[in-house]
């Protein structure tokens, strides 16, 4: 089979979808005889070919300086080189104009092609903006995108999502054809061995004597990374000097960070890490990951984190809570600073926390290693393609 994902969703420093593609990528050169095209926007056009393999850039205008995200309107260049290329199944990454364009092509190439809701848009970036529009306008906006969505992934020959209540969510907009499939981790990379964290705290100047939260990923609203600042912010006023805070990753919000820095000191910035060993090193280092996300529609962050031996904290209630492991007694039960700070507080003074830890990354291994998710995923590919062909 030749497999072809396209996706506007990619960056030199985006997170879980460029994750998932090229770990695909890896899992299709080691175990398989299959062949992979990945088309993505980049700051100018070319393609590298690698083991049957071979990833198209092109050319694309920058939209963010800080996440460094292009929107990939040669839509003429996407046609060309699935022409060329002649793939036996398309793979959507983005519901935008990328997604109509594989629909078109998919239907004039006689390829079928499935679409992938890696995030839930509607709520993630809607809802938000409801304090600004009021609640009739938001609701009238949120209908709107309830219809695009059922449109554009009614043309799919299958929706694939992250969650099966995710899955359910979309059914319920008149989606039809709705795959709930996982995602994956690298446990190769995030295990709880070696033990580092000593060394690696060494190096970023923290205290041996705090307890050390992690925060990885965009620092964005949608990310809800201004709950996370506020919890810390509480955090350090009621215990000074327990706590220090590691935040790997860049946004929009990244003034507010740094007035956060100003406010309480105990903070340490590291930009987006393309370096996965890096990443482990920082996820074995810490004592809880705090992850605020209230619209995550998988959690991958979580689940790095879990793979090595570290505990995740955050907000009940997201697409995500299906892949803690050891509960999530300490938990907010609602997304305020206030419920937050007082869940990692709870979750820091556990006596079982190293404990937790480990016997999360053992349930990570068995059920979540990329191997494990993609032999279930290619199932569902050979399954579409030969009913699109009997049909």
């Amino acid at each position: 089979m030749k497999l072809c994902d396209l996706t506007q969703f990619y960056s030199p420093l985006s997170g879980g979808v460029k994750r998932y593609v090229h770990e695909k990528i890896g899992y299709i050169q080691a175990e398989t005889e299959d062949e992979h095209v990945l088309i993505i926007p980049g700051p100018r056009t070319e393609m590298i070919a690698a083991e049957r393999s071979r990833i198209y850039s092109i050319r694309s205008p920058l939209l963010s300086r800080t996440s460094r995200y292009r929107a990939l309107l040669n839509l003429r260049a996407i046609e060309e080189i699935l022409e060329r290329e002649q793939p036996h199944l398309i793979e959507s990454g983005d519901p935008y104009q990328v997604a109509w364009k594989a629909i078109a092509s998919g239907s004039a190439l006689r390829i079928p092609v499935v679409g992938f809701y890696h995030s839930h848009f509607p709520e993630a970036y809607l809802r938000t903006t409801a304090r600004f529009l009021g609640r009739t306008a938001t609701e009238l906006t949120m209908d709107l995108a309830r219809r695009y969505v059922r449109q554009v992934y009614n043309r799919f020959e299958a929706t694939l999502v992250p969650s099966a209540r995710l899955g359910q969510v979309l059914t319920a907009w008149g989606v039809h054809n709705v795959h709930p499939v996982d995602l994956g981790v690298n446990t190769d990379v995030f295990r709880p061995q070696p033990d580092d964290a000593a060394a690696t705290r060494e190096s970023l100047g923290i205290p041996p004597a705090c307890r050390l939260l992690l925060y990885v990923g965009r620092l964005a609203q949608e990310k809800n990374t201004q709950t996370l600042f506020g919890a810390f912010q509480l955090l350090v006023r009621r215990e000074p000097g327990r706590y220090h805070l590691l935040i790997v990753g860049d946004g929009l919000q990244r003034g507010a960070l740094q007035t956060l820095q100003e406010r309480v000191g105990a903070v340490t910035w590291q930009p987006y890490s393309t370096d996965s060993e890096e990443l482990a090193r920082f996820y074995r280092a810490a004592d809880l990951l705090v992850h605020p996300g209230v619209q995550e529609t998988f959690g991958l962050t979580a689940l790095e984190s879990q793979a090595c031996g570290t505990p995740v904290v955050g907000i009940r209630g997201s697409y995500m809570d299906r892949i803690i492991f050891g509960g999530q007694k300490h938990w907010a039960s609602e997304n305020s600073a206030e419920a937050l700070a007082d869940a990692v507080a709870a979750a820091a003074g556990a006596d079982d926390l190293r404990a937790a830890g480990q016997a999360a990354a053992k349930a990570v291994r068995e059920a979540y290693a990329w191997p494990v998710v993609f032999k279930k995923l290619f199932r569902l590919y050979d399954e579409v393609r030969m009913g699109y062909h009997a049909g």
